[in-house]
């Protein structure tokens, strides 16, 4: 059953085949005609007109216009475009029917909810919904990329350029200092899926469950929200073919600001007038040698149709992807095929999804931006008479090494695979009642292999050549049973749901790590050749742990007179992750709402809706067995001439550990003015978190172990979001729709130690600042705060070259390293106010799209700055171009407030230029062509590489707002692309 390869192989090829052998019938009659829109005459391109109960076809081209060979003895034409309503029309010997279509108001979209759909009307809780016509567009690898910045709310941000880096994603801030600090994903209602296997050419719609009552009915695994993904689907008509392609070429859009070697020989800075830095007579581009031009193609190809009762969509889609940095990039392979077949007078609806993804990576080093910026411009790439490091040029400094020569001579490679099978049956038992059965199989595996050659200063030499290799697999499976329930009396309209879920998961993997290797020929392919194994230096781990979810779920929907919306829901869920005497929580939600538009007679109105909700959500743990007495090894022992495992308790144990939970309420308005030309939702909310599940340290005199993971803490989470559409211009020849997302963000720490009200976090780390802690975590403050002492910015440096503090406690004296009397709170990590600016233009045959993305109110820690800026104390090293700002410091480096930055940017985020031919006289039905634009401009005062979000700190979601110096540098892409349909 695990091996969803060999099933997704064995169903593809015969329902493609399947697919592909539908036949066509010989028309007896044509009929010709033309599909308008009926509020503006224009003409509907691409709208569907099928010849119902046949395979029979066809879409309406630029014109609006279609011509039908109709089969004998048909007697009805069915036409259905996106945003309308389907229209039936008989054809009673007719050869020309001309149809109007009239759109839907916005009311009237559907939105994907939890276990169901409803009409935007019916929808009481904080709901955001995108389709795939708005979704950010250009150089887009990752699926969270096409939500970025358009959900008020949901912040999704990858510092740098990093091909194979992934998205941190919050959904109103942070929801836990635990784990899952990110929204669970649920694809074609697969909860718990990863991003990685939808190919982003294959999202139809994505809707964001945002508030504690519309995610409750995911229980457990709902606090930090969930984003619900639904992928295309194949329409009826006539098989269409549809590609989409293109090129990018991506390059450096900042890098630190370093000296060049012109600049590095004339720089003078001391107290002294003199600069001690070292000529080694070449010249270097440190940032030129290690990155290029990268230029990355993508392809997309799919398939799509069928009749009345089938209908599928094959999709293949094709990236390789390289990254600025020499060796870095991917290559990606995704394969989709989604069928539904109907039976029974169409009572019966059977669903499949299968996707399968592979993608192959070139990781690079991160280290080689950090060295990059600091190798001296005046030292060569090589020096062939170094046969110690390969023939590359080293010194022996500390934390100094060739950029170069850590891309070029060490390897750091991967693949993983995600594979997805899902088949869905639904049946209309009577009128109103449909019963559900649903069963789904993922599969995930990850390989990574590291080699460092024993001529690499970069770990290999000091271990005569090094590798590292591991495997992690992941298998859940989900079986669920659900009932549905519609009946109307009257005005009123009840709708119920209630289900059955069980979900298992199993992960295991092993890993292996050594060096000392007669040959670097091996790679990471020979780990036995590894003397340190034979010495008792190699590593070497596996692992294996499973769990399970049950849960009981329901809801109801009440409405009246299209006025007054009710919505209460509860699921019951027990895992096995958590101590005996906690194993099952209750996770209820209740909204309503109410349209005062239908209340009272208000001019110019066209909706308004005021709605309110309370809901709890839960948090599972990071891992298993949480709760329980476990050993772990502590090391080795020689004994008797022999290396042997010594264990020890790692984790005491608590019966009583139980969910984390999020209560959370949420009040809001919905508005349509103008006629539909104004649309906008205004949401507050406030949510407390309790209980958050963490290892803390205990007595380990009187436990068995000095760790035990504890139910403790308790966060505050309040803001604002707006969300405002203005259709501004609406003709034939010009249109012009502009759309503004804007959020608050307040997080506090309420509670969370037990003796102590504060206590500094983390460090900046070497060379010289191992003791530095950069972050204050106090109860009663917000999460996130900055901390270190205050630099008189009047005078940074003294006469002398000292760094020049101020005194904050008053007692008359500041110490080369302040202490803590000194440290005051810098600033916050976390950002108080994000906002997205979106614009769709449309004149004659092109389109333009532009957005516009900022975050407000966070700081960052420039690390480059806070190691470096003190030319004369680290002289081996390039210089800042700040540091002409402290010229004459001779002191090495101490963070400080002169190292905390505003992090406040607004950037061009996309734009889009598109073109579509007139595709009427030629064998496609579709053709545009596009070019491109992501990251054009910033405006921002930071000095780092980026000043987008850190919202942790390799993990550590305590810690926000640090800009590490191995973080990749910015890139800004220009894409050229096609889209054809035919």
């Amino acid at each position: 059953m695990r091996k969803v390869n060999h099933l997704i192989s064995s169903l593809f090829l015969p329902m493609l085949v399947l697919m592909l052998s539908t036949g066509f019938v010989m028309a007896q009659t044509t009929i010709s005609g033309k599909v308008t829109d009926a509020g503006t005459g224009e003409s509907i391109i691409g709208a569907s007109v099928l010849v119902v109960g046949t395979t029979t076809g066809a879409l309406t081209d630029i014109d609006g216009s279609y011509t039908l060979a109709v089969p004998e003895g048909a007697t009805t034409l069915r036409f259905s475009y996106v945003g309308y309503p389907t229209q039936e029309v008989e054809i009673a010997g007719r050869t020309t029917i001309d149809v109007q279509l009239t759109e839907g108001t916005e009311l009237d979209e559907v939105v994907v909810v939890g276990y169901g759909t409803q009409t935007k009307k019916e929808v009481t809780s904080a709901v955001a919904n995108v389709e795939a016509k708005d979704f950010n567009g250009g150089n887009v690898n990752d699926a969270a990329q096409l939500l970025q910045g358009k959900v008020s709310g949901l912040t999704i941000a990858r510092p740098g350029g990093d091909p194979n880096g992934g998205f941190n994603i919050r959904l109103r801030g942070l929801s836990t200092i635990g784990a899952n600090t990110q929204p669970l994903i649920v694809i074609d209602g697969v909860p718990g899926a990863s991003l990685q296997s939808v190919d982003p050419n294959d999202i139809e719609s994505m809707s964001v469950l945002k508030d504690g009552s519309a995610a409750a009915i995911y229980g457990t695994r709902g606090s930090s929200g969930v984003i619900l993904i639904t992928t295309k689907k194949g329409r009826e008509g006539d098989a269409k073919v549809e590609y989409n392609g293109y090129v990018t070429n991506e390059s450096i859009a900042k890098t630190v600001p370093v000296m060049s070697a012109s600049e590095y020989r004339s720089f003078v800075g001391g107290t002294n007038g003199q600069f001690t830095g070292t000529d080694l007579g070449s010249n270097t581009d440190w940032f030129g040698e290690i990155t290029r031009p990268a230029t990355s193609h993508v392809h997309n190809l799919s398939l799509s149709g069928g009749n009345a009762k089938t209908t599928y969509r094959a999709s293949f889609n094709y990236r390789d992807a390289q990254g600025v940095a020499i060796k870095t990039g991917f290559d990606q392979l995704n394969a989709r095929l989604n069928l539904t077949q109907k039976a029974f007078d169409e009572r019966l609806a059977i669903t499949m999804n299968l996707a399968s993804t592979t993608r192959r990576s070139e990781f690079g080093f991160n280290e080689a931006f950090r060295y990059a910026t600091i190798f001296n411009p005046t030292a060569p790439i090589l020096d062939e008479a170094d046969q110690v490091n390969g023939g590359y040029f080293e010194q022996d400094l500390f934390d100094y090494l060739n950029p170069v020569s850590i891309l070029e001579q060490n390897t750091n490679e991967g693949e993983f695979k995600r594979n997805v099978a899902n088949i869905r049956g639904d049946f209309e038992l009577v009128e109103g009642l449909t019963v559900g059965a649903f069963y789904a199989i993922q599969e995930e595996t990850d390989f990574q292999g590291q080699y460092f050659a024993k001529t690499s200063k970069l770990t290999g030499v000091g271990r005569n050549g090094f590798a590292n290799r591991f495997n992690n697999d992941r298998f859940n499976q989900l079986f669920e049973l659900t009932g549905n329930y519609e009946a109307s009396f009257g005005d009123a309209n009840l709708k119920l749901l209630g289900g059955y879920s069980y979900q298992e998961f199993i992960n295991e993997g092993m890993g292996a790590s050594g060096g000392d290797f007669i040959t670097d020929a091996f790679g990471y392919n020979n780990l036995g050749a590894a003397a340190d194994f034979n010495n008792g230096l190699g590593s070497v781990y596996s692992y294996k742990d499973a769990n399970k979810l049950i849960a009981f779920f329901g809801r109801a929907n009440l409405s009246f007179d299209d006025t007054y919306y009710f919505s209460a829901s509860l699921r019951r869920e027990g895992s096995s992750r958590f101590g005996t005497n906690n194993k099952w929580g209750n996770f209820p939600g209740i909204s309503a709402s109410v349209v005062l538009s239908n209340l009272a007679d208000m001019s110019g109105v066209d909706n308004l809706k005021v709605r309110a909700s309370y809901g709890v959500t839960g948090n599972p743990p990071a891992s298993s067995y949480l709760s329980l007495f476990t050993f772990a090894q502590s090391g080795s022992a020689l004994l008797n001439g022999t290396f042997s495992p010594t264990v020890a308790p790692a984790q005491n144990p608590n019966p009583d550990l139980r969910w984390e939970k999020k209560a959370e309420f949420d009040i809001g308005l919905d508005f349509a003015l103008m006629d539909y030309k104004l649309t906008g939702t205004l949401d507050f909310y406030n949510r407390t978190t309790t209980d958050a599940i963490i290892p803390v340290t205990v007595d380990a005199t009187t436990n068995f172990a000095s760790t035990t993971f504890l139910n403790i803490g308790q966060i505050d989470n309040t803001g604002f979001e707006a969300s405002l559409s203005y259709l501004a211009v609406d003709n034939s020849d010009f249109s012009w729709e502009t759309t503004l997302n804007f959020s608050t963000f307040s997080t506090e720490l309420v509670e969370l130690f037990d003796d102590v009200s504060e206590a500094p976090r983390n460090n900046l780390g070497s060379p010289g600042q191992n003791g530095t802690q950069l972050i204050l975590v106090q109860e009663g403050a917000p999460i996130g705060q900055l901390w270190g002492p205050v630099i008189d910015e009047a005078q940074p440096v003294t006469e002398t070259g000292a760094w020049n503090f101020i005194d904050q406690d008053g007692d008359g004296t500041v110490a080369a390293l302040p202490a803590a009397g000194d440290r005051v709170v810098l600033g916050s990590g976390l950002p108080s106010a994000e906002l997205g600016w979106a614009n769709q233009i449309k004149m004659g045959d092109f389109d333009l799209n532009f957005f516009f993305r900022g975050a407000f109110g966070h700081s960052l820690i420039n690390t480059f700055r806070a190691f470096y800026e003190a030319p004369n104390a680290v002289s081996s090293y390039n210089i800042l171009q700040s540091t002409t700002n402290v010229s004459n410091a001779n002191a090495a480096p101490t963070f400080s407030s002169y190292h905390v930055e505003k992090g406040d940017f607004v950037r061009l985020d996309n734009a889009t230029l598109g073109y579509n031919v007139d595709a009427s006289n030629g064998p496609f039905d579709r053709i545009r062509f596009y070019l491109s634009g992501q990251n054009l401009f910033y405006i921002t005062n930071y000095q780092g590489v980026d000043p987008e979000v850190r919202f942790d700190d390799g993990g550590d979601v305590l810690s926000p707002g640090i800009d590490r110096r191995n973080t990749w540098f910015r890139t800004r892409t220009v894409t050229f692309g096609v889209n054809l349909g035919f």
